[in-house]
């Protein structure tokens, strides 16, 4: 259950005063999520969403705040934090920072249609079009200057080809990003997995979860979505979905020379990226609760796929 700091309906409803959202009816803890403790909240005008915060970076909260407050400006389909009768966002309770959201509609498209990846793709690339002119800052944490010393931790608990393999890439991108062209930058959501996106039918509800965000390569945040939305269980590309994400994305905002020039490497750099930060909750750092961790192997199997495929041709824009 991922509820780490239990609340009760007398909390949750002198909480709700300080905000123009109606009166208490029900609040229920949801059992999914990883790190922090998530309720649905109903009120006599509607449904929301509270959020405490177990862990993390605190005093970055405002930059999620602020992000999501632009998004929402620009009509992105994210849940923009309610604000009280002053103005403010964040809160505490429990003596944990909170935020309270509407509860956007729909599901985790678990195995997503080419009606949903199109969604997906015009969503993703309407906010990477926006989003180069969010005025917030926040290097992104997961990046090549993160991979380069974190791979080290874990090298000890792999086999001598997989240290080979790991220690071979980094030092590949390395080489390769030094001397390529600046990518395009921008506000990212970081971690826009299938289970941090909500469909109801083929519309897609909302982008959610964006406690990954940050700015940087905008490639970035595409790549790791290509690597999640069209790839099937053995690594391979599926290239419906791939040309579905990629052409509604281009249309919102078409990739320039250089991220194409670097786009195989963009999705080796994301796969190794997910299979290191799994490879540390398992080895190095476990999660303060207890949790399953997700299998590091899945993106190793992703990884060693691009190294042997390559990547598919991206579509063409039309001129």
């Amino acid at each position: 259950m991922a509820v780490f700091t239990p609340l009760t309906d007398a909390q949750v409803s002198t909480f709700l005063s300080r905000f123009d959202a109606g009166s208490l009816v029900a609040v229920k803890g949801v059992p999914a999520g990883t790190e922090n403790s998530t309720f649905f909240v109903t009120t006599d005008r509607q449904e929301l969403v509270l959020t405490l915060f177990e862990q993390g970076e605190h005093e970055e909260l405002p930059f999620f705040v602020e992000l999501l407050d632009y998004l929402d400006e620009h009509r992105l389909p994210v849940p923009g934090p309610l604000h009280d009768h002053d103005g403010i966002a964040l809160h505490s309770l429990a003596d944990k920072p909170a935020l309270l959201f509407p509860r956007l509609p729909g599901e985790h498209p678990h195995h997503p249609n080419l009606a949903q990846c199109r969604a997906l793709g015009d969503a993703l690339g309407h906010m990477h079009k926006v989003s180069q002119h969010f005025p917030g800052h926040r290097p992104n944490p997961r990046d090549l200057h993160w991979l380069l010393p974190m791979h080290h931790q874990v090298l000890a608990y792999l086999s001598p080809e997989d240290q080979a393999l790991m220690m071979d890439e980094v030092e590949i991108y390395q080489g390769f990003f030094d001397k390529a062209p600046d990518l395009p930058q921008g506000a990212l959501h970081g971690d826009l997995f299938r289970d941090n996106t909500l469909f109801d039918g083929d519309r897609l509800g909302g982008m959610i979860d964006f406690y990954n965000g940050c700015t940087g390569d905008l490639l970035f945040d595409l790549a790791i979505v290509i690597n999640d939305w069209a790839t099937e269980p053995d690594g391979r590309l599926d290239p419906e979905r791939y040309a579905t994400i990629l052409a509604a994305y281009q249309a919102q905002r078409p990739l320039n020379t250089s991220e194409r020039d670097a786009w195989p490497m963009m999705l080796r750099m994301t796969a190794l990226r997910y299979w290191l930060s799994r490879l540390l909750v398992v080895y190095v750092d476990p999660p303060a609760h207890d949790l399953t961790p997700h299998d590091p192997d899945q993106f190793r199997t992703i990884l060693k796929r691009r190294l042997e495929d390559g990547a598919l041709p991206l579509p063409e824009v039309a001129s």
